[in-house]
């Protein structure tokens, strides 16, 4: 595997930025770390001619608790310790992205906007060649669910479920200038699936805000993977839960790595305000979050196994947030 060759462009500013990407829309893409972006390159999968770095941009550093900027390094990140003290859930999950060598690289916003991974799109030129490419690259079907609608690629970040369930929101530079959006809503979960953000193509998330009231919360991410040591998640659940005494103020859960973006199940948590987490309110929610996921056979692990153990990593983390009292109740 090569690298085609690129023209890199290093701009100073996020305007200039989004100034190159306009001159070159369609065939540019923004690079952070690099580390899922270069890779892909070099497997022959959507190359463009031009790669704009973002690195030099000052504006998207920076750790805060209550801001977190897009290029700030995941190394930078886990070793915060102010970071890990207000929001253990994050830390977790920064931990279990691939290995240390990576994570020295790789970025928040990198993470953010990941690209999804399937067994027939991540393959070698060659080897897609083979089969016909597929609908994310080259081709015109989904081998995954065969059909020309749709891509069932999964979401593989690791950070998004865990910033979600905190009510985290990006902020986003534009042409038309600045905006926050829920980070939640950053992800179409309803889409065609290679479009898998509701960005617009030259788009640049330029930091992560947290509300103050995010370091009230419990929080924990749990992940499911082949090698422990680096592999990209098969299940990601991220729980994020503030309580009044015993009982329940806020409860938020998260879930990655098995659909096209990453979901929450408010509509499920918001019902149990004012309760009590019992052994049994555990149970029933761990059991209704896993027949609402509907996982595909696109990655190592079976579908079916996926989806039993989205329940299991929910019921044990809710356990373990719970105050002893209620979960013994």
């Amino acid at each position: 595997m090569h690298l085609d060759p690129f023209e890199l462009h290093q701009p100073a500013t996020v305007d200039e930025a989004l100034c190159i990407y306009r001159d070159h829309a369609g065939d540019a893409d923004y690079l952070a770390g690099g580390t899922d972006l270069l890779p892909n390159y070099k497997m022959h999968l959507n190359l463009r001619r031009h790669l704009i770095a973002l690195g030099g941009i000052p504006e998207l550093g920076g750790i805060a608790l209550g801001r977190l900027g897009s290029m700030t390094r995941l190394a930078d990140l886990e070793g915060s310790g102010p970071v890990a003290g207000a929001y253990p859930g994050v830390a977790e999950a920064v931990a279990e992205v691939a290995t240390p060598l990576v994570r020295a690289s790789g970025t928040v916003g990198g993470n953010l906007m990941l690209e999804t991974r399937c067994f027939f799109f991540n393959q070698s030129r060659f080897w897609r060649a083979s089969l016909g490419y597929c609908l994310k690259a080259e081709g015109a079907v989904c081998h995954v669910v065969p059909q020309k609608e749709k891509c069932y690629a999964t979401f593989s970040g690791d950070l998004a479920p865990a910033l979600a369930v905190l009510d985290a929101e990006v902020e986003v530079a534009t042409d038309r200038g600045r905006t926050r959006i829920p980070l939640i809503d950053l992800y179409d979960l309803r889409g065609d699936g290679i479009r898998r953000h509701t960005l617009p193509p030259s788009a640049i998330v330029v930091a992560v805000h947290l509300p103050p009231i995010a370091r009230q919360r419990l929080g924990t991410y749990r992940k499911l993977r082949i090698r422990p040591a680096f592999d990209f998640p098969e299940l990601g659940v991220a729980v994020a839960v503030r309580f009044e005494g015993s009982s329940v103020a806020e409860l938020r859960v998260a879930v990655g790595g098995l659909e096209t973006a990453p979901r929450r199940f408010d509509e499920l948590t918001d019902p149990l305000a004012g309760q009590q987490l019992t052994e049994e309110r555990i149970r029933e929610l761990a059991g209704a979050i896993t027949r609402s996921v509907r996982p595909v056979y696109n990655t190592f692990l079976p579908p079916d196994y996926r989806r039993r153990m989205t329940g299991v990593f929910v019921r044990r983390a809710l356990v373990d947030l719970a105050p002893a009292s209620s979960a013994a109740a």
